[in-house]
C-alpha cells in the first residue's frame, strides 16, 4: 500500500493496488474510491485531508493471527 499527501491540494491517495481504475465512486464531497474491473478496490481519494483524516500524522500497524 502507499500512501500519497499532495500539500498544494491538501489531497491524500491511497494505494492498494496498481491495477487499473475502471469506476469511481463518490462517497460524499471528499471521499473517493476507485474500482478495477472486478469492483475490487485500486484506490481512495480523500479530499480535504488534514480534517478529514487528520493528516499528516500516518500510523500502520501490522497483526499476525494469532498474536495477542
Amino acid at each position: 500500500m502507499k500512501v500519497k499527501y499532495f500539500k498544494d491540494t491538501d489531497t491524500a491517495l491511497l494505494e492498494f493496488s496498481d491495477e487499473g481504475i475502471t469506476e469511481t465512486k463518490c462517497i460524499n464531497d471528499n471521499i473517493y474510491l476507485d474500482l478495477d474491473a472486478s469492483g475490487n478496490l485500486v484506490s481512495i481519494t480523500i479530499e480535504h485531508a488534514k480534517e478529514r483524516a487528520s493528516l499528516p500524522e500516518v500510523v500502520v500497524e501490522q497483526f499476525d493471527q494469532g498474536a495477542a
